[in-house]
């Protein structure tokens, strides 16, 4: 019998990196599903495995063994070809740093997957002012990055990761170079998506401030999801103490 397609499904996920002669084994057999649309963390100590995983599930790098789903396609069967396909249209990716193309203006850096892609310009361009305004820097689209802050540098990576409306988003410590304020506008800002678009936002991060603002939390240990927990009534401090008890430090 076929299983109902998640958003997000890993099973037995592996994954060893090698440094010479040394082997360094990443994840050993990670298993995590997500099958509801929401906001959701991965969190643990440094060394985890916590950013490997997140690479795998979007097709940033490949898994030794195990099976990945991500937006109803298997992502470890898929050719380069189609992973690259898949990476632009069916999911979206926003990193710390927010790799935007300094020549471009924020509406030319929006529409990027698009062009990439072969879309029309008309209709790229009309998306992307959209998502500008839903994001609040509509008035910003003629900028380059070098004249934007890092706050509207990161709006404008979320609007790119957004413009073919992705099932599932992926964020890699999103907030790790922005201050305390911003941070707060942007956890806010992902949630809001996750529920009003109807998607999963999936978002790696050692900050429990970060993931209090999530749904549920997975927390990752030695390479395995060692369990989870929902954060409904929790705050910074109660989600420390909950994911020590799940079996890895959140730090």
């Amino acid at each position: 019998m076929a299983t109902e397609a998640a958003f997000v499904r890993a099973r037995g996920v592996r994954k060893t990196y090698r440094t010479g002669t040394r082997a360094v084994e990443a994840l050993r057999g990670a298993d995590l599903e997500i099958a509801e649309p929401g906001f959701y963390a991965i969190m643990g100590a440094s060394g985890s495995g916590k950013s490997t995983l997140l690479h795998l599930l979007a097709g940033l790098d490949r898994a030794d063994s195990g099976e990945i789903e991500v937006s109803g396609a298997r992502v470890d069967l898929m050719d380069e070809r189609a992973l690259t396909a898949h990476r632009r249209t069916r999911i979206g990716i926003v990193f710390q740093q927010y790799n935007l193309l300094p020549t471009l203006s924020a509406l030319e850096n929006a529409m990027l997957p698009g062009v990439l892609d072969g879309r029309p310009r008309a209709g790229l361009e009309s998306r992307a002012r959209e998502l500008l305004g839903m994001l609040g820097i509509a008035e910003r689209a003629t900028h380059r990055p070098e004249a934007l802050s890092g706050g509207e540098q990161q709006r404008v990576a979320i609007a790119r990761a957004l413009l073919f409306e992705p099932p599932v988003l992926f964020a890699d410590e999103p907030t790790g170079a922005l201050d305390s304020a911003n941070s707060e506008r942007m956890w806010k800002m992902l949630d809001a998506l996750a529920r009003e678009r109807r998607m999963v936002v999936l978002m790696v991060t050692h900050e429990p401030a970060a993931a209090a603002h999530c749904r549920h939390v997975f927390v990752i240990r030695d390479g395995v999801v060692a369990g989870g927990f929902d954060t409904r009534g929790m705050d910074a401090g109660d989600l420390v103490v909950r994911a020590a008890g799940t079996g890895g430090a959140a730090r």
